[in-house]
């Protein structure tokens, strides 16, 4: 690397978290309104620039807990995005993580110093977004869909153990389109996921419904 060479100057490292929930049965990503130019007054995903004296994972967490008062959150890395005119000042480059959590056992901050406001939207009515966090959004979603039957990240949203009916309406929703349940649990039993647990849930006036939980070892 030649130090002196211009082509080096001026570049930096955005840290985003596109961060999902499912609501009573509606798929809803976090978004925060930002205080300051540029992009003022607009909505985007969870974020904001990388010291250089901190890793990017130690930003992105950083980040979420000025911006949202979130913390200990379970995250994927999910992208880099790479285009030298993503942001209007300077050069940056965008590391890009996914979570997954249930909405209801967290806090949001609604406001902070960086943030005029911090709210969950519906994933078919999110505002137009800064930067270019709209396509980072369309792309995480995508990836959510292929990665619905490989992977533990939606694990999060559930507790312990749950019944069918509510983890195919998560994942019907994330889907975004309605699911032949019969073929959809068959399918979800091979991908080796979730197992049963062998209990029952008990309600007065239904019949007991199973219970299942994630497998351990998927990640």
């Amino acid at each position: 690397m030649e130090k002196d060479n211009p082509l080096y100057a001026g570049q930096g490292i955005h840290v985003i978290t596109a961060l999902f929930t499912v609501e009573d049965g509606k798929f809803k990503v976090l978004l925060i309104k930002r205080n300051n130019e540029p992009f003022k007054n607009m909505w985007i995903l969870i974020g904001g620039a990388c010291y250089n004296n901190e890793t990017v994972e130690e930003a992105m967490k950083r980040e979420m807990y000025e911006k949202t008062g979130l913390k200990n959150i379970q995250t994927t890395f999910f992208r880099i995005y790479s285009e030298p005119n993503r942001s209007p000042i300077m050069r940056m480059l965008a590391v890009v993580y996914i979570g997954v959590i249930d909405c209801k056992k967290v806090k949001v901050l609604k406001k902070t110093t960086k943030t005029k406001d911090a709210d969950w939207f519906m994933i078919d009515r999110v505002p137009p977004l800064g930067y270019d966090h709209s396509k980072i959004l369309v792309d995480a979603i995508e990836f959510l869909k292929e990665k619905i039957f490989d992977s533990q990240i939606l694990k999060n949203l559930f507790p312990p153990t749950f019944t069918m009916p509510e983890i195919i309406t998560a994942y019907q929703s994330i889907l975004e389109k309605d699911i032949d349940r019969r073929n959809f649990r068959k399918k979800l039993l091979a991908s080796g996921i979730i197992e049963p647990t062998g209990e029952n849930e008990s309600s007065p006036g239904k019949k007991p419904a199973k219970l299942y939980r994630f497998c351990d070892k998927k990640n």
